[in-house]
């Protein structure tokens, strides 16, 4: 397994090691002392898994009361995955990372507690995994509009489908500090 560094310390692409041969492939998802000896620490407690169609925008999502740090992956097609830093007093607030995670390159993206998360769908359909450190919670949901011109998140070149709540977020901008994770130094759940 190797870790790869982002833009933002906390936000880590972590490529497993693939075994393939003609039948097709195989690789570790989860192996909580591999993880945590690479930093990553959290403990998920949930593991959800989408199907989308191209052009395809969920997110930008997050929790407050109830943060979920997240390891999100691809396991049929190809995404655009987003991570945007929306904790309050970071040194990195209100930038964002972006990652392609497809089937092909088996890649998967460790999002800390105290960022909004979202993807795009680059392929006919993607089948997307991800491993949630905190319990979905529906009232403590929260959302920053995904062309939020104040974080300038360069998605691919689609024509958007979203949801109906995706599409009325706020801009990060227009959100209280109050309504937003506060950052308590590096680590971020990590």
């Amino acid at each position: 397994m190797k870790i790869l560094s982002t833009s933002i310390e906390d936000v880590k692409i972590v490529e497993p090691k693939r075994f393939g041969d003609q039948r097709g492939y195989f690789f570790e998802s989860w192996h909580r002392a591999k993880y945590k000896e690479a930093g990553i620490t959290s403990s998920f407690v949930q593991d959800n898994c989408s199907m989308s169609r191209y052009g395809t925008i969920r997110g930008l999502h997050f929790q407050l009361v109830h943060p979920q740090a997240k390891l999100v992956q691809v396991l049929k097609g190809s995404v655009y995955d987003v991570a945007v830093d929306i904790r309050v007093g970071s040194p990195t607030f209100g930038q964002w990372v972006g990652v392609e995670l497809s089937e092909e390159n088996g890649r998967q993206l460790y999002i800390p507690e105290g960022f909004a998360h979202g993807f795009c769908v680059a392929s006919e359909e993607a089948v997307f995994s991800y491993k949630c450190s905190d319990y979905y919670m529906p009232e403590d949901e929260g959302g920053i509009l995904w062309s939020d011109p104040g974080i300038g998140i360069e998605w691919p070149n689609v024509e958007s489908v979203l949801s109906d709540k995706d599409q009325v977020y706020p801009c990060l901008a227009d959100i209280e500090p109050s309504r937003l994770p506060k950052y308590s130094g590096s680590g971020g759940g990590a």
